[in-house]
């Protein structure tokens, strides 16, 4: 504690912890949010210190980044060149970047950590408030299946947040992207598994409603890894008796529960619909929402839940990416289980706790795995005639 004061009487700073009230229950990777004195309110600079074990071992080291937090940052991304642009999305822009890992100081491309920064657009749908609830909940929540806050920046109109950096990029991009590699059945398995554990930490464990799951916010590390990412959008569950909490509808298209999208009531039953929509992207390698032959908008959940109870036309719409490469019973039970996710009726959704669960047991069964002899299926071909007669472009 004796460092941590140190630093405080050098940048005579006043600082609060999260969720702490002691140094011996700070918390891997625990946020410190310090506000520099003597500034307007409306103009703090917030610094951060990053409690490091995360990284360094059992050492309690603490690094402090000093003023010029956000001239580092864009020194980091090589003044937020266009090359350096891995990502876009309703919040702003999202950077690669290189920073030591002692002081966070820029490093040069390929030295030191590195580190993903995501850089608030003035004009963009998620605005200071949703920036300010993803430092809380991050700052707070650790999981191994929840993407790590390294630290913010709040200087000016400026906001900026620096993650772990994930180098397969996110489930969207291995589903979707024209060229990409397509995802072998016990890799999908075990993407949804990781997606679910951070769901289940949050819904069950934490009571957070995380209401934004989609592919694009599940990010994928080195050994495909599941983690969520962007917690813009989430909310405390409900307390006590009740049994949601009524908020403004937010989300995405395609994803949204339809009670959620017609009441405003949010529970965390919304997070497995959303949930079950992503089960069937997995496995149909198609978006939550496709363009049709007409120019309309076709719902996956519409389109594939016919089939999602009877085998023989489950086979049909299965992602032709995986050229039969699956085990059929393995594929029924992913189904059936997403069928139940996705329920009109949100009492009759399982919770995420006992979602994963079935996705654990499905993983442990051979029929998580590849078939010892997998072939090309001669579904591809029906699924694609199959697709262009239910007005999707192929």
């Amino acid at each position: 504690m004796s460092n941590l004061r140190a630093i405080c009487r050098r940048y005579a700073v006043i600082f609060s912890i999260y969720s702490c009230r002691s140094h011996g229950r700070l918390g891997h990777g625990q946020l410190l949010q310090l506000f520099v004195e003597g500034r307007e309110l409306t103009d703090r600079t917030s610094w951060f210190l990053s409690f490091k074990h995360w990284y360094q071992q059992k050492k309690y080291a603490f690094s402090a980044l000093y003023p010029d937090i956000f001239n580092d940052l864009r020194n980091a991304t090589r003044n937020f060149r266009p090359d350096s642009l891995i990502g876009e999305g309703g919040f702003g822009y999202v950077y690669k970047g290189w920073i030591n890992e002692q002081n966070f100081a820029p490093s040069k491309p390929g030295s030191g950590m590195v580190v993903a920064i995501k850089k608030l657009k003035p004009e963009g749908f998620q605005g200071h408030k949703e920036w300010l609830t993803e430092v809380n909940y991050l700052g707070q929540l650790h999981h191994p299946n929840l993407v790590k806050l390294i630290g913010y920046c709040s200087e000016g109109d400026n906001r900026l947040l620096v993650y772990e950096f994930m180098p397969k990029g996110s489930l969207e991009n291995h589903l979707f992207r024209r060229g990409a590699e397509p995802l072998p059945w016990a890799t999908r398995i075990k993407v949804a598994i990781g997606a679910a554990r951070g769901l289940s930490f949050l819904n069950d464990e934490s009571q957070i409603i995380y209401r934004d799951v989609k592919a694009s916010n599940i990010l994928i590390d080195m050994d495909f890894n599941a983690k969520l990412s962007d917690f813009g959008l989430a909310k405390d569950g409900p307390t006590g008796d009740n049994t949601h909490v009524s908020t403004q509808v937010m989300g995405t298209h395609g994803y949204a529960a339809p009670e959620y999208i017609a009441t405003g009531r949010l529970s965390a039953k919304a997070d497995v619909y959303s949930f079950g929509v992503v089960l069937l992207e997995l496995l149909t390698g198609r978006r939550a929402l496709e363009k049709t032959n007409v120019g309309t908008e076709q719902s996956l959940v519409d389109w594939a839940k016919p089939s999602l109870g009877d085998k023989r036309k489950l086979y049909r719409i299965m992602d032709p990416r995986l050229e039969g490469r699956y085990l059929k019973k393995g594929a029924h039970e992913l189904g059936i289980l997403a069928l139940q996710c996705i329920s009109k009726d949100a009492k009759r959704r399982p919770r995420m706790s006992e979602v994963l669960a079935s996705l654990e047991k499905l993983q442990d069964s051979k029929f998580g795995a590849l078939p010892p002899q997998a072939t090309r299926s001669k579904t591809s071909s029906t699924i694609r005639r199959y697709s262009v007669n239910q007005g999707f472009i192929t």
